[in-house]
């Protein structure tokens, strides 16, 4: 879900021409396009992500940003999340591999941590490979966030399908 996130048109103003932003809410969207009018570029749709209304192999980046987060947002427990999550989890990332072409890429930024996240993207049905960084300003009371890199038609390590198997 794009929300009211200015990020589209960021990337749209750094070159990238050809922006498709979704989110479950109407009213979000509605005023999204209002907003961006002027952007012929950027697209928006309302759409659910379980479910997305693209073909396969649409689009050459998926990028979300902190959308999966809502996921989990009513688990209690980080390190045994219910089977309800799992396969919401499951269900959206087999959405996000089949609208990627052969070659794309699947960015996420999230504060989910690796041993937290890394188990749902770490999956070999999603036919890509895995890599992350941490990032942030350094500062030892600073939150830092991850940025998760799946590249589509690439194998997973060995170590990470391993992880995958936890789940």
């Amino acid at each position: 879900g794009c929300g009211n996130s200015a990020l589209s048109h960021d990337l749209h103003e750094l070159g990238y021409p050809d922006v498709t932003s979704i989110d479950f809410s109407p009213a979000c969207i509605a005023a999204m396009r209002a907003r961006y009018a002027h952007c012929p570029g950027l697209r928006w749709a309302v759409m659910d992500i379980r479910a997305l209304a693209f073909p396969d192999a649409t689009f050459d980046v998926v990028l979300e940003k902190g959308t999966l987060d809502v996921l989990m947002v009513e688990e209690k427990d980080p390190w045994a999340v219910s089977h309800q999550a799992v396969a919401a989890m499951h269900r959206v990332l087999a959405e996000v591999s089949r609208v990627l072409r052969p070659g794309g890429c699947f960015i996420s930024i999230t504060f989910a941590q690796p041993h937290f996240r890394k188990p749902h993207y770490a999956q070999e049905a999603f036919g890509w490979s895995l890599r992350h960084a941490a990032c942030g300003d350094g500062d030892a009371g600073a939150f830092h966030y991850f940025l998760y890199v799946m590249r589509k038609g690439q194998p997973l390590d060995p170590s990470d399908l391993a992880l995958g198997r936890w789940l």
